[in-house]
C-alpha cells in the first residue's frame, strides 16, 4: 500500500508540470527526422551558452561524467540528462526489486510509472542544481548569483526533459536521452580529431612546437613544416602535470579499432532452438545477443564513478580544502589547475578518474591498472544485478517463452525445465558480455580513445538502436499493413 501511495503521489504531481502532447496523427519519417533534428539543435545551442553569473574561467572539461550525462560544465547543459538518467535508474531498480509494486504490462500502471518518473526527474534536477551552486563547484558566489544560477540550471534541464518527452511520445526518433548522449560523444570525437585550437606540445621536461589540438590537423601541420611526429603519435601532457594528454594518433587508432570491434560484437548472438506449440510444432530460433546486458552495467559503473567524483569535489571544497583531514583525504584530494578545474591527486577519487592517454597511463601505471580493474569488476557485478532486476534472468525468459506458447526443442514445456536449460547460456553471456564491455571501456580510456571508452560503447549501441528504428519506420511506410503487426 505504501509503495502504491508513493507512486500515485508522484504521478499526481506530474499533472502540474509542463508536458509534451502526443501527435494527433502519426508523423511521417521525414517529419520525425525534422523534429529530432530540432531537438538536437536546441540541445547543442544550450550546450554552447555559458551560465550567466559564473566566473569566466570555469573549465568546460570533457570527462566521463559529461559524456554519460551529455553535460557540459559551465553551460546551461551543466546537469545535462543526469537527473533523468539517475531518476530512471532508481525507479527501475525499485520496480525490479519489487519495492514498488507496479505491473508495467498494465497500461494504467505504466502511465502512472512514467508520470512518477518525470516528477522524480524534476526533484533530482532541483537537488543536483542546489548541490552544484551550494557545493562550491562554481566558486564563491553571492546569494543572488547562487539563486540565479540555480534557476538557469533548473529551467534548462526542464527543457531537456520536455525534449525527451516530445521524442518519446512519437514526434521524433528514439529518445532525447540517447540522442543527446550520441551527439556529445560524436562532437567530442570530431573535436579531438579536427579542432584547430592551438596546443603546446611542451611537457615538464621537454620543449616542443605548437600544433592544433585536433590530431588529424596536427598531423598535417607537422608534415607541412617537417616537424617530428613523436608528440602526435603519443602526445605528452601539457605543462601542467595534472592536465590530461591531448588527443594523439594512438588514441585515433584505438577509437577506430574499438568502434569496429563493437560493431562486430553487436552482430554476435547465441541462437536457442524453439518450437511454437500453437502452430503445429513450427520450429524457429530465438537469438540471445552476445552483448546480453548491453552497456547498462558499464553505464552504472560510470555513473557511480561520476557521482563519487562530484560529491568528492563538494566535500573537499567545503570541508577539506587544505587537504589536512586524514579521514577525508582517503575519499579524495584535489588540486585546482590553471583553468580553475578540480583534478584529483590522491585518495580513492584519484583511482576512479581515468588516466586518459597512453602517456599518462605509462607514467601512472598503478592508477591505470586499478581504474581498469575496478571498472571491469563493477561492470560484472552490476551485470548480474541488472539481469535479475530488468527481467532478463533465466526464470523471466522461461516465463516469457511459456506465455508466448514457445518451448525449447527437445525439452518439456515446463517453466522450471526451460529455466534450467537457459541458466547456462544466460549467465555465461551475462559474464562474458560485461567482462568484454568493462575491458573495452577501460582499455580504450587508458589508450586515449576519443570520446572515452564508455562514450564509444554508448554511442555504438545508440546508433544500432536508431538504425533498427529507421528500418522499422521505412518498412511501415512502404507496407502500411505491417504496422499493426509490428506494434
Amino acid at each position: 500500500m505504501g509503495s502504491s501511495r508513493f507512486l500515485s503521489v508522484l504521478a499526481s504531481a506530474a499533472k502540474f508540470l509542463p508536458a509534451a502532447s502526443k501527435p494527433g496523427q502519426k508523423p511521417s519519417l521525414r517529419e520525425k527526422v525534422a523534429w529530432t533534428g530540432l531537438a538536437l539543435v536546441v540541445y547543442l545551442v544550450m550546450a554552447g551558452i555559458p551560465l550567466y553569473g559564473i566566473p569566466a574561467n570555469i573549465l568546460q572539461t570533457i570527462s566521463i561524467q559529461s559524456l554519460i550525462f551529455a553535460s557540459k560544465q559551465g553551460s546551461l547543459m551543466t546537469l545535462g540528462i543526469g537527473p533523468i538518467v539517475t531518476a530512471g535508474m532508481i525507479m527501475q531498480i525499485l520496480v525490479g526489486s519489487k519495492i514498488l509494486n507496479v505491473d508495467l504490462s498494465n497500461t494504467e500502471d505504466r502511465v502512472d510509472f512514467t508520470a512518477a518518473q518525470k516528477t522524480f526527474s524534476v526533484l533530482f534536477t532541483v537537488i543536483q542544481a542546489a548541490a552544484y551552486t551550494l557545493g562550491g563547484i562554481f566558486g564563491s558566489l553571492t546569494p543572488g548569483t547562487t539563486l540565479l544560477i540555480l534557476l538557469q540550471l533548473v529551467f534548462a534541464t526542464l527543457l531537456v526533459i520536455l525534449l525527451d518527452e516530445m521524442l518519446q511520445k512519437g514526434w521524433g526518433i528514439g529518445s532525447g536521452i540517447s540522442l543527446f548522449i550520441m551527439a556529445g560523444v560524436a562532437s567530442t570525437i570530431i573535436y579531438d580529431a579536427f579542432s584547430p585550437q592551438p596546443f603546446s606540445t611542451s611537457s615538464t621536461s621537454t620543449a616542443g612546437p605548437t600544433y592544433a589540438y585536433g590530431s588529424i590537423v596536427a598531423t598535417f601541420q607537422a608534415a607541412a613544416h617537417g616537424n617530428p611526429f613523436y608528440t602526435i603519435i603519443r602526445a605528452p601532457a601539457n605543462l601542467d602535470p595534472h592536465n590530461i594528454s591531448p588527443p594523439d594518433l594512438v588514441g585515433l587508432g584505438t577509437t577506430v579499432a574499438f568502434i569496429l570491434i563493437l560493431i562486430y560484437l553487436q552482430g554476435m548472438k547465441v541462437e536457442i532452438p524453439v518450437v511454437y506449440q500453437r502452430a503445429q510444432g513450427y520450429r524457429s530460433k530465438i537469438p540471445l545477443q552476445f552483448l546480453y546486458v548491453s552497456n547498462v552495467p558499464v553505464l552504472l559503473a560510470g555513473i557511480l564513478f561520476s557521482d563519487y567524483s562530484f560529491f568528492g569535489q563538494v566535500i573537499w571544497s567545503k570541508f577539506n580544502h587544505l587537504s589536512n583531514s586524514i579521514f577525508l583525504n582517503w575519499l579524495g584530494t584535489y588540486t585546482t589547475t590553471t583553468n580553475a578545474g578540480l583534478q584529483p591527486i590522491g585518495g580513492l577519487a584519484y583511482y576512479l578518474q581515468n588516466p586518459a592517454g597512453l602517456w599518462t597511463s605509462e607514467h601512472e601505471p598503478i592508477r591505470a591498472l586499478v581504474f581498469v580493474g575496478l571498472l571491469t569488476l563493477l561492470s560484472v557485478v552490476f551485470s548480474f544485478m541488472w539481469v535479475e532486476i530488468a527481467g532478463l534472468s533465466p526464470r523471466d525468459q522461461a516465463e516469457q517463452l511459456a506465455n508466448s506458447g514457445l518451448q525449447i526443442a527437445g525439452y518439456r514445456s515446463s517453466v522450471g525445465v526451460v529455466e534450467s536449460v537457459l541458466r547456462k547460456p544466460v549467465y555465461a553471456l551475462t559474464f562474458m558480455s560485461s567482462l568484454a564491455a568493462g575491458l573495452i571501456a577501460g582499455v580504450a580510456d587508458i589508450l586515449g580513445a576519443y570520446g572515452s571508452g564508455i562514450g564509444i560503447l554508448l554511442a555504438i549501441s545508440i546508433v544500432y538502436q536508431i538504425y533498427q528504428i529507421l528500418v522499422q519506420e521505412q518498412i511501415e511506410e512502404l507496407y502500411p499493413g505491417l504496422a499493426r503487426i509490428l506494434e
